[in-house]
């Protein structure tokens, strides 16, 4: 057993005579916060077995990046895997949400009548987010870290607290009300900032494998925990901020929530090997989950290219410069679309589009919503079948791990 990444302190929980829970929940008792060691300058050793993990995974990740898939459009496959990732790292925290129901609260932008379709909207500009983050050339800084936060949560009911580092303890599992008992109990306000600005020092860092810092920053952040909600989502955000910084993952995230949520309790049990100084198996969790993803991304690739083949099929196999066939390229990734988006796609007049949309109607590609004559909207529900049944297989897979 390794030795413990952090120190426990004794705290106290003042007495709270008005507060609510019984009598249980207003008395006074100590309780222990953790607080993780400084990760900057951090040498990290890993044993043969973690290394040659971590190994397999990047080439798997770089497989995937640098051998493109057969679509038509690799936007379709770069955009569905970020979707599927977000949507994956929401369930994670207990958010549910269909690929269908999101892509139409997307399309609509009445995201205020659908709190979860909100949140999980949010998820995904936090994803942009820190993907541009690690794409520009800028350190990453601690206000970086908070901005992420502020696209995850400002379109939920969650807005006012989006990016503000808590000023509260916090905890996990047990008394929503009290530490008492709690699974874990991360750092006090106090020290919160100064463990970011050395999570950041070591985000910054060109001397590791990119999994390994990736790894390891997003259970250094867990550990923080830093925000009163949404800790989760961010730090699986920073994943693939590192990956993209080290130009492991230029093109296409690896959906790598997508497995954690099949693997959930390996995934905690994960982070607390982390904690408790078990870096190897941390990291080699992290490492077979990631090989994983980017070999299931792949299939996944081959799957849409499949469907669009069978779309073009149908419609009899238009012309490359057709509407129709500019329309079937970008439809993965605007698996809801009307006149105007399939306009703007194609290049075309908004006769043409609709021309081109009546036509991929009548031919099952795509079908129509709420039957409205104007401002018609047409839907792909043969791509969110293959999306669920995707990940009904992940599930399935993820069981037998």
């Amino acid at each position: 057993m390794g030795r413990a990444r952090g120190r426990v302190e004794d705290r106290l929980w003042e007495a709270r005579p008005g507060a609510p829970g019984g009598r249980r929940s207003r008395k006074a008792f100590h309780f222990e916060v953790f607080i993780p060691e400084p990760v900057a300058d951090w040498n990290i050793a890993l044993r043969a077995d973690a290394v040659a993990a971590v190994t397999e995974a990047t080439i798997s990740v770089d497989h995937l990046n640098q051998s493109p898939p057969k679509l038509q459009s690799l936007e379709s496959l770069a955009r569905q895997l970020l979707r599927a990732e977000s949507l994956a790292s929401s369930r994670i925290e207990g958010l549910e949400l269909s690929h269908r129901r999101l892509a139409k609260a997307a399309f609509d932008g009445d995201r205020a009548h659908d709190a979860k379709a909100s949140d999980v909207v949010g998820n995904i500009a936090a994803m942009e987010r820190a993907i541009e983050m690690g794409a520009s050339a800028n350190p990453f800084t601690v206000k970086d870290i908070q901005a992420i936060h502020e696209s995850l949560l400002r379109f939920g009911l969650d807005k006012p607290i989006a990016g503000v580092i808590r000023t509260k303890q916090n905890w996990i599992g047990r008394n929503a009300l009290t530490p008492e008992n709690a699974d874990f109990v991360p750092p006090p306000p106090d020290r919160i900032k100064p463990l970011l600005k050395d999570l950041c020092t070591f985000m910054n860092r060109t001397d590791l494998p990119a999994l390994v810092q990736a790894a390891v920053a997003h259970a250094q952040f867990e550990t923080i925990h830093p925000f009163m909600d949404g800790n989760g989502r961010v730090g699986r955000c920073l994943i693939h901020s590192v990956l993209r910084a080290r130009e492991l993952a230029t093109r296409y995230v690896p959906p790598i929530s997508l497995i954690l949520a099949t693997r959930r309790d390996q995934y905690i049990a994960g982070l607390t090997d982390f904690r408790e100084g078990r870096t190897d198996e941390w990291v080699e969790v992290f490492a077979d989950v990631t090989k994983f993803a980017a070999h299931e991304a792949e299939r996944f690739a081959d799957e849409i290219a499949e469907l669009q083949q069978r779309w073009a099929a149908a419609l009899g196999n238009p012309r490359r410069d057709s509407a129709a066939q500019k329309i079937l390229a970008a439809l993965p990734a605007h698996p809801v679309i009307d006149v105007s988006t399939a306009q703007d796609l194609a290049g075309v007049s908004d006769v043409a589009a609709g021309r081109a949309l009546n036509a991929m109607e009548e031919a099952g590609v795509l079908s129509r919503l709420g039957g409205r004559q104007r401002n018609r909207t047409w839907e792909a529900r043969q791509l969110f079948h293959l999306v669920d049944d995707f990940e009904y297989s992940l599930t399935t897979a993820g069981n037998d791990n």
